[in-house]
């Protein structure tokens, strides 16, 4: 780990679109990204920031990895990338704070993805599918992971990890006709270092205000980019629970806590804080 707040070199396995990201970063005054950790491989980078963050680390410390031996999503699903065609990192940020503040800090960071992807790609529609993952035109091309390092009942700090599709062009077929990547909807190549120094800049605009604040200010941009709102869908909380009434309707937004409202068939409107989304028919 640096600890002392000299950047660390690039390592061999590295790809050279990466090694300008400290620079950009630097360049951009984030307080975030600063130091950051070139990685040709590593277990998870999650799991790099939560053991550094347990010893000291400062706010704003990162970890980006071209590949992950480890990498995992949301309710433990894995996150496979080929070297070199992702983007793959996890920044620790400082804050204090209660845990119902994670959820809605996930959608702070779902958006700052969203936006950086959206000016990557112009043109593509990008948008967010409650509660961690970013879609272009339907398919997932990013997904988010936030957890939280504890000090007795309070957050001392959160760990911020997002997963991005960027060079990607084919994709096992297992996930074939479900994701897809950055290049796939950009006219360009696009460019991981400014990728990285983009959703940094997004992160830290918007983090500290939604964990101290909720979603109150960020909320109309998080409507605009819903992919689900007006859309009929279900819930698995994967715990073989049978299906109730609550579990089906039409999402109808996101609220100041980070909860996905649903109506169901009886007009009731339920919020849901957990669980795993799917679109009915889809």
């Amino acid at each position: 780990m640096n600890r002392g707040g000299r950047e660390p070199r690039t390592p061999r396995g590295v790809h050279p679109d990466l090694a300008a990201a400290p620079d950009l970063v630097s360049a951009s005054g984030s307080s975030l990204g600063r130091p950051m950790h070139l990685l040709a491989v590593t277990t998870s980078t999650n799991d790099l920031a939560k053991s550094a963050a347990r010893e000291g680390a400062p706010h704003g410390e990162t970890w980006v990895a071209e590949e992950q031996t480890a990498g995992r999503g949301r309710r433990g699903h894995g996150w496979v990338c080929a070297p070199g065609e992702g983007l793959l990192f996890s920044v620790l940020v400082r804050v204090s704070c209660p845990p119902a503040r994670i959820a809605p800090a996930a959608l702070a960071v779902g958006l700052a993805v969203r936006d950086a992807v959206a000016r990557t790609a112009p043109g593509a529609a990008v948008g967010i599918k409650w509660p961690n993952d970013v879609f272009i035109a339907g398919r997932k091309v990013a997904g988010v992971l936030v957890e939280a390092v504890t000090a007795g009942a309070r957050v001392d700090a959160v760990i911020v990890g997002v997963g991005i599709n960027v060079h990607t062009r084919v994709f096992p077929e297992p996930i074939a006709d479900r994701a897809t990547s950055v290049a796939l909807a950009a006219s360009t190549p696009p460019d991981r270092a400014v990728l990285l120094a983009d959703v940094l800049a997004g992160i830290d605009r918007d983090l500290h205000v939604v964990i101290a604040r909720g979603l109150g200010l960020v909320l109309g941009r998080l409507t605009a980019a819903d992919v689900l709102r007006g859309r009929p869908v279900c819930r698995d909380l994967g715990d073989d629970s049978p299906a109730d009434p609550s579990s089906r309707g039409i999402a109808c937004g996101i609220d100041d806590d980070g909860r996905l409202m649903v109506r169901r068939d009886d007009g009731i409107i339920t919020r849901w804080n957990a669980g795993e989304v799917h679109l009915v028919g889809v």
